[in-house]
């Protein structure tokens, strides 16, 4: 079992920064993967970063490059820090841990098992 609190969320104008932060308790966190997810009213869930045990990294095409997810050297601490945000990054921000041990970088939310309350973030133009 793990429990994922997300934090950090919050409103910013357009081309600003934020810094979303995951603390995971509970059983074997370093070896499980952990991503990002978000989901915008009335859209589907889309996945944004994830992070697998090893700290590979993945990155869905549309924030590549101002996106960047990381997590502490004992596993228990994700974080995504976000730059140049854009409107269309508005959304509830959710993390999610897969059971151990894991070694993919999904952006699925089938490989997922556990999951956050969610934040939110909100950038005005």
């Amino acid at each position: 079992q793990v429990r994922l609190l997300e934090s950090g969320g919050g409103s910013v104008q357009t081309g600003g920064s934020l810094t979303l932060s995951c603390a995971a308790t509970g059983d074997n966190v370093a070896s499980r993967c952990m991503a990002w997810f978000r989901q915008a009213p009335g859209k589907d869930r889309e996945g944004v970063a994830a992070i697998d045990s090893a700290g590979r990294t993945n990155y869905a095409s549309g924030v590549e490059g101002r996106f960047t997810i990381s997590r502490s050297s004992g596993g228990n601490t994700m974080t995504l820090q976000m730059n140049s945000l854009k409107p269309e990054d508005t959304a509830t921000y959710s993390c999610a841990a897969s059971v151990p041990p894991c070694y993919h970088q999904s952006l699925g939310h089938l490989a997922y098992n556990y999951w956050g309350q969610g934040t939110r973030v909100t950038v005005s133009s």
